[in-house]
């Protein structure tokens, strides 16, 4: 019971204004897949009705998108009950040792070593961009040597971003000053898995903000937000990687820290939540969280300078994150709606998850793809030529969903900042 939020379990009434939001519920069709019969298991565990392993299941199929708290009339803190179910199942795995060594090494290691080792994802940034420019994706797709892939693997290797080379990466400096009188002073954080494979997204966003007047420094002492480890229910080494990046930028007299990442910059602000209850850390975390703002933020403050009309349909697909937990609504929408040409379609049931959640679309890819599949009949009543996304996760799902629809001759995927750079003729 004490690994458990077990008294915030309680404040479901189990009324159901949830069922409508959640997207398992819909596609799965079972109460064990809502966010309500989720609570109610988090609650049998907690009193010892069932065990962790009946619990793990209906947890590893929640996509985390909080869409529920945000219809909720009882403010139940879905966020807080899921991560600590999530946390309580990974920690009885490991020491139940219903886990094997060398799976929990191997999470170790992804999780503690790999993903927060900028070298090592640089190196594997570096070699994906070798398959893609030598002309081995060509030859590969050509020959049909990628049927050798599974298909989970084929799918997502049809969509991979143009990735950036070594050399385009470390041009890439630490300083850009701003091309007016400084609006604001930012500090960028770049991400891992983003600066892996948008690495040009995060490029441009930078001098998108340097065209806008902002300042700009991209430390060299961040690390990975600790996103994926979170919702992996590996908490400590969570609130290790919180507490690097608030001592790295804490250092510097930033107005704001600002990112392109709809899941990160999730993580990020609630940062104070994932330590209020360390006294060394608390006020600090909090600070960090409140300057740590997306993008499209700092860009909604600011003068653009537009030179170009994109004369395109439009539709935006919100990242849950940014929806549901930095309550980051309006800005992208005002945003696309100030770029010159286009014409902007709203998505039907736009605040449904994609499917994408993490890595959920990975490890639950025939689950994602029933949520894709939903997703996808609503981008078809608008028939948009540009999907917009503002989360790198978001992005590649719904290229998924494009390509599995036979419309990738018909609808192109960009993020936000791609658009916005292309209609100021920032380069």
């Amino acid at each position: 019971m004490a690994e458990l939020a077990y008294e915030e379990t309680f404040d479901c009434v189990q009324c159901g204004y949830c069922l409508p939001a959640c997207p398992t519920y819909i596609t799965m069709k079972s109460e064990t897949h809502s966010p309500r019969g989720r609570i109610n298991l988090v609650k049998m565990a907690a009193e010892g009705k069932i065990t962790y392993s009946e619990l793990e299941g209906p947890i590893d199929l929640c996509l985390g998108c909080r869409a529920c708290e945000v219809v909720c009339p009882t403010n139940v803190q879905y966020g807080k009950i899921l991560e600590s179910a999530k946390e309580a199942i990974q920690h009885h795995k490991k020491e139940s040792k219903t886990m094997t060594k060398r799976a929990k090494l191997f999470q170790d290691f992804v999780f503690d070593k790999a993903i927060p080792n900028n070298k090592l994802l640089q190196t594997a940034g570096s070699g994906l961009a070798l398959y893609q420019k030598s002309g081995l994706q060509t030859v590969a797709r050509k020959t049909r040597a990628i049927n050798l892939l599974p298909g989970k693997l084929r799918t997502f290797e049809k969509i991979l971003p143009n990735v950036e080379g070594p050399i385009e990466r470390r041009s890439r400096k630490e300083h850009y000053p701003a091309k007016l009188r400084p609006a604001f002073r930012i500090g960028f954080f770049t991400g891992c898995i983003m600066d892996t494979m948008f690495s040009d997204i995060n490029t441009k966003s930078i001098k998108l903000l340097q065209e806008a007047g902002c300042e700009v420094t991209v430390i060299k002492e961040q690390t990975c937000c600790g996103a994926l480890q979170n919702h992996s229910g590996e908490t400590e080494i969570t609130k290790k990687l919180a507490k690097e990046n608030i001592q790295a930028f804490e250092k510097y007299d930033f107005d704001y820290i600002v990112n392109s990442i709809g899941g990160c910059g999730a993580q990020m602000v609630e940062y104070d939540k994932l330590l209020a209850d360390d006294p060394e850390w608390a006020s600090r975390a909090e600070e960090f969280a409140r300057k740590s703002v997306d993008i499209s933020v700092i860009l909604g403050q600011v003068k653009l300078p537009f030179v170009k009309e994109i004369s395109k349909v439009v539709t935006y697909q919100p990242s849950c994150h940014m929806t549901n937990v930095q309550k980051r609504v309006q800005e992208p929408l005002e945003l696309l709606k100030k770029i010159p040409g286009i014409t902007y379609m709203e998505l039907p049931q736009k605040n449904m998850c994609c499917g994408s959640a993490g890595i959920y679309n990975i490890v639950n890819y025939e689950a994602a793809m029933d949520i894709l599949d939903e997703k996808m009949k609503q981008v078809e009543k608008v028939s948009p030529e540009v999907i917009v996304t503002t989360n790198p996760g978001c992005h590649l799902q719904m290229k998924v969903g494009v390509e599995k629809e036979g419309l990738s001759d018909q609808i192109e995927v960009v993020h936000i900042v791609e658009l916005l750079t292309e209609a100021c003729g920032v380069e």
